[in-house]
């Protein structure tokens, strides 16, 4: 079993007064391991930053702990320096020393006396060893990146904070930095918290992800487990774009208006109210007085993904690249039998009728 890294317990935190604030984050429980990789996602304001900023010293909770290599350094009572935590920070815009070169900016957190052998095989690990006299302006956006994650490991930390790291960089550099980031950290052996709002970044290289809303955790799982069973309709809707349609009940029997839905009994402890399905389970018939309006659509490699009105709702449906559907057309909504779902709550499995 992995030896816990980091212990978030009941944590809270507000800024300024409570009654006119609110909570930007409320009861957070988490842990990570060592050697981990820690995706935080969620939609912008649901307190990701926060919560990294909580960790790194820079704001002191309003209840709760953290707890880092089994010491507590951050409590409503305590509040350890960030400079004494030994947790390094990577941040969006680079922050780096734009008056020092790649040299000085990694050695930058290293004291006088300490040994810079680490520092140098950093800069190599990242390919950086060739740029030690460059200033930081004369690197590309990729490189600035790296120079970043070289200066938060330099001092041996085994702990990197990366606050939306890529998102400044084009697509290419940033899928390349992306997947060289665990490899880095797993030679350094350090653990990493990554926040995003980028749910594909998020799946594609954390070996968790805790999914965010409104300063409470809808779910903490493995990539795998979110795809397959996602605890919360927000998670089905927010990562995976599915749809989630409401269910009306009748003498035991599960409805909608796009057809009816097959579930066994015996797997429902409570009503739902939610049925989640994806892009591909529903069928666009045109017609003029149809009640769904095709309000856009985007192309996605193979299809269209339309999105479509309906009862004030925007739903997402998978049409064939030939469709001769257009934009403000009117049509009917249908389920394809057969086609699988999730009903809420429980996550319970169902079939399409």
């Amino acid at each position: 079993m992995n030896e816990v890294h980091l212990e978030i317990a009941n944590l809270s935190h507000h800024y300024g007064d409570l009654t006119s604030n609110g909570q930007t984050l409320n009861s957070i429980n988490l842990s990570l391991d060592n050697g981990e990789l820690l995706g935080l996602l969620g939609p912008s304001g649901c307190g990701k930053t926060t919560l990294l900023r909580l960790i790194a010293g820079f704001e002191k909770p309003s209840k709760g702990s953290i707890s880092f290599q089994n010491q507590i350094i951050s409590s409503p009572s305590y509040l350890l320096p960030p400079e004494k935590r030994g947790i390094g920070m990577v941040f969006q815009d680079f922050a780096l020393f734009p008056h020092l070169n790649v040299w000085d900016n990694v050695c930058f957190g290293l004291k006088p006396s300490q040994d810079k052998t680490r520092a140098s095989w950093l800069l190599d690990l990242l390919g950086l060893e060739n740029f030690i006299k460059r200033f930081p302006h004369e690197l590309s956006g990729g490189q600035r990146q790296r120079l970043g994650l070289a200066r938060a490991l330099a001092p041996g930390t085994s702990l990197v904070l990366l606050d939306e790291p890529f998102s400044s960089l084009d697509v290419e550099v940033r899928l390349r930095l992306r997947n060289e980031l665990s490899r880095v950290l797993n030679t350094c052996s350090a653990s990493g918290i990554l926040v995003t709002h980028d749910p594909q970044e998020a799946l594609g290289i954390c070996d968790r992800v805790a999914i965010m809303r409104e300063g409470t955790i809808h779910q903490c799982s493995a990539p795998i487990d979110i795809l397959t069973r996602p605890e919360t309709p927000f998670v089905g809707n927010f990562v995976l774009q599915h749809n989630l349609i409401k269910i009306a009940v009748d003498n035991g029997s599960y409805y909608t208006s796009f057809g009816s839905i097959f579930v066994k009994s015996n797997l429902i402890d409570e009503d739902p109210h939610t049925l989640m399905v994806d892009d591909n389970s529903i069928e666009i018939r045109s017609n003029s007085n149809g009640k769904g309006i095709i309000k856009g659509k985007e192309f996605n490699n193979t299809c269209w993904i339309y999105r479509i009105e309906y009862d004030h709702n925007i739903l997402r449906v998978s049409v064939p690249l030939d469709s001769e559907i257009n934009i403000g057309d009117k049509c009917d909504l249908k389920f394809i039998s057969g086609k699988y779902g999730f009903l809420f709550p429980g996550c319970i499995s169902c079939i399409l009728k």
